[in-house]
């Protein structure tokens, strides 16, 4: 079990706040003799970074994942993978976010005040500010937002592309499109859309297709709850904060057609194949050949120049939502996370139906279950 979502065999946490000193992550399960591709990953947590609408972070910050064990001359070993990223605006909260025990009195009145000006005190609606001060008593918001920060989607971006780097062997490929920007649909109008709201302190959130392409026949099971595919990909994709919705194929859509509009019939030309894919790659809660699609919303991003009526927390006046450097839209980076959180599930479902120790072995017991749908 790892940040939310229900795997197997892949066990993973991440560690780390947003201003801290890094970021951080432990992947368990991986087996051994896989070859890392480092210029991948680095490239997976740079498209992370990109897109129209991202804010100043991301001029400082240019992630690069190093890895700190579990590999060894750039293959896996089966052991833990523990790596960090490092977080380069440190430098500028070494005293507002120290580790450190310290007599705050006893500081000079420069340091004092950088250490204050950090505080926050004013929930920003929609954001995990309040329900996380309440739940944990905090005076101090800051104490909320570091952790619950978009930032986090770093390291699980760098989780992600591992487990990509691993399905590259079996041509299983995940990519992405953004196919709206709030209300708009035209992809040549999106930067001039974001720009116009961003331009008015506001921000913007859109709709994401995923693809998932060549997943071989069988991952999940129609035999529990938590073993259905579309069940873990779901959950997956919701435990990125700013996802709302998760359709798998037509999703919503289902609830308009009839049941002879809806499902894909199946034909058989020298290979089982479905005439449409309605169901979005998936049956009964496995793979079933076909592209995997999967659509999400993600929401407007809570921090707004313009901001929203709040109030403070020690004194519950009446006051504007606190705002600190933030994107006016991060829908294409919201993108890389999602597939990258696919990218951990397929893996986990993959290992477990073709082994999980050497890639020796799972690459033998691959060919070998091919070969059999081949002869059905």
């Amino acid at each position: 079990m790892g940040d939310g979502v229900m795997t197997k065999i892949i066990r993973f946490i991440t560690a780390g706040e947003s201003h801290g000193q890094a970021l951080g992550g432990i992947i368990e399960g991986l087996p051994c003799g896989y070859e890392l591709d480092f210029d991948f990953i680095n490239s997976e947590l740079s498209a992370r970074q990109g897109g129209f609408g991202r804010g100043g972070r991301m001029q400082i910050e240019k992630d690069k994942i190093k890895i700190l064990s579990g590999v060894r001359f750039a293959k896996t070993t089966a052991s833990p993978i523990m790596f960090q990223i490092e977080n380069k605006d440190w430098q500028n909260w070494i005293y507002p976010m120290s580790v450190d025990k310290f007599d705050f009195e006893a500081l000079d009145e420069e340091i004092k005040n950088k250490i204050k000006e950090k505080e926050i005190i004013k929930f920003r609606p929609a954001h995990a500010d309040f329900a996380g001060a309440m739940k944990y008593d905090f005076d101090d918001i800051r104490n909320v937002l570091e952790r619950s920060s978009a930032r986090e989607t770093a390291t699980r971006v760098a989780i992600g592309a591992i487990c990509q780097n691993i399905l590259k062997n079996y041509d299983i490929s995940f990519d992405f499109d953004v196919l709206q920007i709030g209300e708009c649909k035209e992809k040549e109008k999106f930067e001039e859309y974001i720009n116009e709201f961003s331009q008015k302190g506001e921000s913007l959130g859109g709709i994401i297709k995923i693809t998932i392409k060549n997943t071989p026949i069988g991952l999940g099971s129609f035999v529990h709850w938590d073993r259905r595919l579309d069940a873990q990909l779901a959950n997956a994709l919701m435990s990125i904060p700013a996802i709302k919705s998760v359709e798998v194929g037509l999703g919503k859509d289902y609830a308009l057609k009839s049941g002879f509009e809806a499902h894909d019939e199946i034909e058989f030309d020298n290979k089982y194949i479905h005439k449409t894919n309605n169901s979005g790659g998936i049956e009964g809660g496995m793979s079933n050949g076909e592209d995997i699609i999967l659509t999400v919303a993600m929401k407007p991003i809570p921090t707004m120049k313009k901001a929203l009526n709040s109030v403070e927390i020690k004194t519950h006046n009446k006051t504007q939502a606190h705002f600190e450097r933030a994107d006016s839209c991060a829908v294409e980076a919201c993108g890389v996370v999602c597939k990258n959180m696919c990218a951990i599930i397929i893996l986990d479902n993959f290992l477990q139906k073709f082994g999980s120790d050497v890639k020796t072995d799972i690459d033998l017991s691959f060919e070998n279950y091919k070969k059999r749908l081949n002869d059905k």
